[in-house]
């Protein structure tokens, strides 16, 4: 069973930055696509960004030029680095690696952006 463990969560304030982890219990490039999502109370769990195996890399448009996905294969771990976040930013962020239908979750890491 695949495992994706989550960190870097945290209460920062407007404008700071904070960057969340998430490391793979296997290979990462054995996945089609490694994405970020998140989910504010009360709302649908959104998209956040993804990076596939060839690299390609895609924002949704409220992040972009905040938000960089990226990864490191050695240590099978994707990063979020989060820059000038916003109260509207704070979420539950959770990292899933597809691959085919098969699409496995994290459990979880709360950002909080509030002054």
């Amino acid at each position: 069973q695949v495992q994706l463990v989550e960190s870097g969560g945290g209460l920062v304030q407007p404008g700071e930055s904070l960057r969340l982890s998430c490391v793979a219990s296997e290979n990462i490039f054995n996945f089609n696509a490694m994405n970020w999502y998140r989910q504010a109370p009360g709302k649908e769990r959104e998209w956040v960004a993804s990076i596939n195996v060839g690299g390609r890399i895609d924002y949704e448009d409220s992040v972009k030029g905040r938000f960089t996905i990226s990864r490191n294969g050695p240590q099978n771990t994707v990063y979020l680095q989060m820059g000038n976040l916003k109260p509207e930013d704070t979420a539950v962020y959770y990292c899933n690696a597809q691959f085919l239908s098969r699409s496995y979750w994290g459990q979880g890491t709360q950002v909080t952006v509030s002054s």
